[in-house]
């Protein structure tokens, strides 16, 4: 017999039991349905078995790892359904391009028309799935057969993905006889998947699933259309150069043009960002301009390069930091954990604030404060500003799309900029990558270069950099007057030269090395780039180092 502590109660199995037989013992003692089991530190799908003394928890969808597993399978059973109700040659493919809200938006392509009464069959078939409550298998091929398959099953994204793959073998999940792909475990049954919607969206469709919130509970939206437009926008760009997955990039890289495809990207970027400086340059009312975006956005290389746009046009800009109206740190609030809340609008000298950019505006002179990192206080040196016909402010901090930061600045003076990562790459047509990811990626690479923080530091502090994110920043981001999209189709191949050897160096033992291990895999699916191609003014610069710009 074996010993497994759940939650400080020890039970004895005999060796082979299965994770889903413990938990249905357990099952009470948590409020959400149990969808996987952490193993002496290491995940494990339910249909796993024990086979020695274990610490166990189990993971629902109140966890972050847990949704992710929901999202997987319920993509899965979708897919079935689609494939049930059309037939398959009429099918070229059914893509899963990007998250909008609680929902994944997906596209059909092929002979076929995408009606709202498709839909519906689909949501019925969808349903009978569910109920039928099918074991979802899984077994390893070796890669090249994998590869056969996938081309006669028309997954041609998976078949050139798996191409470059240097495993020799792959996991196949399948539900009855239809079989997919995917990166990251399963739940152990179609029954799992209880709350979804499938509802019409522009031309395509939205997978709806529950808010982490309310796992119980569907609530379409809301579903943020400036967002929208631009995330569609760039994936179709990437269509259209037919870079649309990670297999497409890595046949550029190896048929030696990723020259071309950097210079076209970098050339696109710099287009939109003198779009953005033309557009708010119309309006002679607008003095003000202000930048917010999430962690490792890109936010200072952007306000760079937006500057010499202004410069361009004959304007003469100001970078002012929101940063450096930070209260002194003893005066910051605390968040729900008794630690102090740096990203808390709270942090910030509103009153100063204000009243120092309305005295720009009347065209009076300031002295500009500091923030002193190191010592945690506010400082002025002598750095002063005055404001001419000709002058712009560019303003840049995690609250400068909420009003509530600059609530005495006339409206018609302020031009509000949304910038984000929207990565518009997929790992195939049924895997996503998400935004998070390409950031995390980005910030553990630049934090360890200019800050000598680890990878492991990095991801501890991620949920609450998101939980900062998703108080401060994304509920305001549809408020912006322009939204500009700062993933590079390319950078993630840039990237992995820099992050593997952050991520191989967390110890193995560490809580953070299941995360590490799961970006490690993410990471092996592309084939590195030499960072010596990318330009010096690149937004990918403030992360890898080399820039021309003060980063």
């Amino acid at each position: 017999m074996l010993a497994v502590n759940v939650n400080g109660e020890v039970r004895t199995y005999p060796e082979g039991t299965t994770f889903y037989e413990i938990a249905k013992e357990f099952q009470d003692q948590y409020k959400e349905e149990i969808l996987l089991a952490r193993a002496n530190g290491k995940l494990r799908e339910l249909h796993k078995k024990l086979h020695k003394d274990s610490e166990v928890e189990f993971i629902t969808y109140d966890d972050p790892i847990g949704r992710k597993c929901y999202e997987r399978s319920a993509i899965f059973v979708m897919m079935k359904a689609f494939y049930e109700v059309v037939p398959r040659e009429k099918i070229q493919k059914v893509q899963m391009d990007f998250a909008l809200g609680n929902g994944l938006y997906g596209e059909l392509v092929g002979d076929v028309e995408l009606t709202e009464e498709l839909l519906c069959q689909v949501k019925a078939e969808m349903r009978s799935i569910v109920e039928a409550d099918i074991p979802l298998m899984k077994r390893t091929v070796k890669t090249n057969d994998a590869i056969e398959m996938f081309g006669k099953h028309g997954m041609h994204d998976k078949e050139q993905l798996f191409m470059f793959r240097r495993a020799s073998n792959v996991n196949i999940y399948s539900i009855e006889k239809f079989e997919d792909y995917f990166y990251g475990y399963m739940v152990r049954s179609t029954g799992y998947i209880k709350y979804f919607d499938l509802i019409p969206y522009h031309k395509g469709f939205l997978l709806v699933l529950p808010w982490a919130e309310s796992p119980r509970e569907i609530k379409a939206g809301p579903f943020h259309e400036k967002l929208f437009y631009v995330l569609r926008d760039s994936y179709r760009w990437s269509d259209s150069l037919e870079v649309p997955n990670v297999g497409a990039l890595n046949r550029l890289i190896c048929d030696g043009k990723m020259g071309d495809l950097i210079m076209m990207q970098e050339a696109l970027q710099e287009k939109n960002i003198g779009n953005i400086a033309e557009t708010a340059a119309k309006d002679p009312d607008k003095r003000i301009v202000m930048i917010a975006g999430p962690s490792s956005s890109g936010k200072t290389t952007f306000s760079h390069r937006l500057a010499t746009q202004f410069q361009a046009l004959g304007f003469n800009p100001h970078p002012i930091a929101v940063d450096n109206y930070f209260r002194n740190r003893e005066d910051y609030p605390r968040d729900e954990f008794g630690n102090l809340d740096m990203e808390a609008l709270g942090c910030v000298d509103i009153e100063t604030f204000n009243e120092h950019m309305n005295a720009l505006l009347r065209g009076e002179k300031i002295e500009l404060p500091r923030f002193n990192f190191h010592t945690g206080k506010r400082e002025y040196t002598g750095k002063t500003l005055q404001m001419g016909k000709k002058d712009i402010l560019i303003i840049e901090g995690i609250h400068c799309l909420n009003d509530a930061l600059s609530d005495s600045l006339p409206k018609e003076s302020k031009f509000k900029i949304y910038i984000s990562a929207l990565t518009q790459l997929n790992i195939d047509e049924h895997n996503r990558i998400p935004t998070t990811d390409g950031r995390l990626i980005r910030r553990m690479v630049r934090d360890a270069r200019t800050r000598g923080t680890s990878a492991l530091e990095t991801i501890q502090r991620w949920e609450s950099v998101r939980r900062g994110e998703n108080r401060n920043i994304f509920p305001y981001q549809e408020s912006a007057d322009v939204m500009f999209n700062s993933a590079l189709v390319y950078e993630l191949a840039v990237l992995k030269l820099y992050a593997e050897p952050l991520l191989f160096g967390i110890p193995r033992d560490s809580v953070e090395y299941e995360e590490a291990k799961r970006l490690l895999k993410f990471l092996d699916y592309f084939l590195a780039i030499d960072s010596e191609m990318i330009p010096k003014n690149s937004i990918i610069r403030e992360f890898i180092g080399g820039s021309c710009l003060k980063v």
